[in-house]
């Protein structure tokens, strides 16, 4: 039977922060099942900061967007996805989609994790993390470590994981006071500072007075600046976002010292997660068991409403997400 959808689509180029006005809501029909597809009704969408870059030029206007959300099949002409499996895919920004083998994965419900967590720290949120913590910094026990953007879904995710992994001392960044407290007090952060409260490197010398081993960057700017300034000797960076320049307009005026990453000895390397999928696994294997017991908590704000997801979206740009920011159906 034909299906009708809602569907989010871009429909100009932002100059700074977007706006709703760069988006409409669509209805629209989708193609009828062939053999070796499935029609999907999403449950949970993801939205990212890293989607404020793609609509510079990687999104196509008017045209359905992409984005992580999970799905149950409702009808199928494919036996690898039968009606009834849950599905990680990337055809988010709508109700429902049509997929093949290829373009979903089958989630298997953890007992006692919620099904949202792997959209978020045990999705690509919190696979950034673990990729940046264990692949890229390679974060040894008793090391210190800082995380900008902290509270956000990396962040917060990059924190537990830390500790999980030994590190002696986690200092994080974030927006609001409350915010800050929320790291410190709920996730296990030994300080946090709110960057609004002055020079990022004063406050981060105050937060770390012993120096750093290893930086998680999700701001770039100003906060890399204050980690190549705090940093020990053959620290290490893992850069994973820049979120201070996504809406800017003019080319970013920090770090001025970056030449001190020879003279420290400092090794920073960028990555992209979809480069180390193969890690999801491992990610699994080791997340579970503390998500069971409450050790770590899949931190979240979620926004009820596929009407919302716009409004979720331009939420997460201005920082009113603490953890993972997702939209439920």
């Amino acid at each position: 039977m034909p299906v009708t959808a809602h569907a989010v689509h871009q429909v100009a180029r932002p100059q700074g922060m977007p706006g709703a006005e760069h988006f409409a809501f669509v209805t629209e029909r989708l193609p009828a099942l062939v053999e070796g597809t499935a029609l999907v009704e999403n449950l949970y969408l993801s939205v990212d900061p890293y989607m404020r870059e793609e609509m510079d030029g990687g999104w196509a206007l008017g045209a359905p967007l992409e984005g992580r959300a999970i799905g149950r099949v409702v009808e199928s002409c494919s036996d690898a996805l039968p009606v009834g499996a849950l599905l990680f895919h990337r055809k988010g920004w709508r109700t429902h989609a049509v997929v093949s083998p290829a373009e979903a994965r089958p989630l298997v419900e953890l007992p006692g994790v919620p099904l949202s967590a792997h959209l978020g720290i045990l999705g690509g949120t919190g696979l950034s993390a673990w990729v940046g913590l264990t692949r890229i910094a390679r974060l040894q026990p008793g090391e210190d470590l800082f995380v900008s953007a902290a509270a956000g879904g990396v962040g917060t995710a990059a924190g537990q994981l830390a500790r999980l992994l030994g590190a002696r001392r986690v200092v994080g960044s974030a927006g609001s006071a409350a915010k800050v407290e929320h790291l410190t007090e709920r996730l296990g952060f030994d300080a946090a500072f709110d960057y609004h409260d002055g020079p990022v490197t004063g406050l981060l010398r105050r937060a770390a007075p012993d120096g750093l081993d290893v930086y998680l960057d999700n701001v770039g700017g100003d906060h890399l600046e204050a980690a190549i300034d705090v940093l020990r000797d053959h620290g290490r960076i893992a850069w994973c976002g820049a979120v201070a320049q996504y809406n800017g307009t003019e080319p970013p005026s920090a770090p001025r010292n970056l030449y001190d990453v020879v003279g420290k000895s400092l090794r920073l390397e960028g990555f992209l997660v979809r480069e180390h999928l193969d890690a999801q696994q491992e990610l699994n294997d080791f997340l579970a068991p503390h998500l069971r017991s409450g050790a770590v908590v899949s931190d979240e704000t979620v926004v009820e409403g596929f009407d919302r997801v716009v409004e979720a979206f331009l939420g997460v740009l201005r920082g009113a997400n603490t953890g993972k920011m997702l939209v439920r159906l």
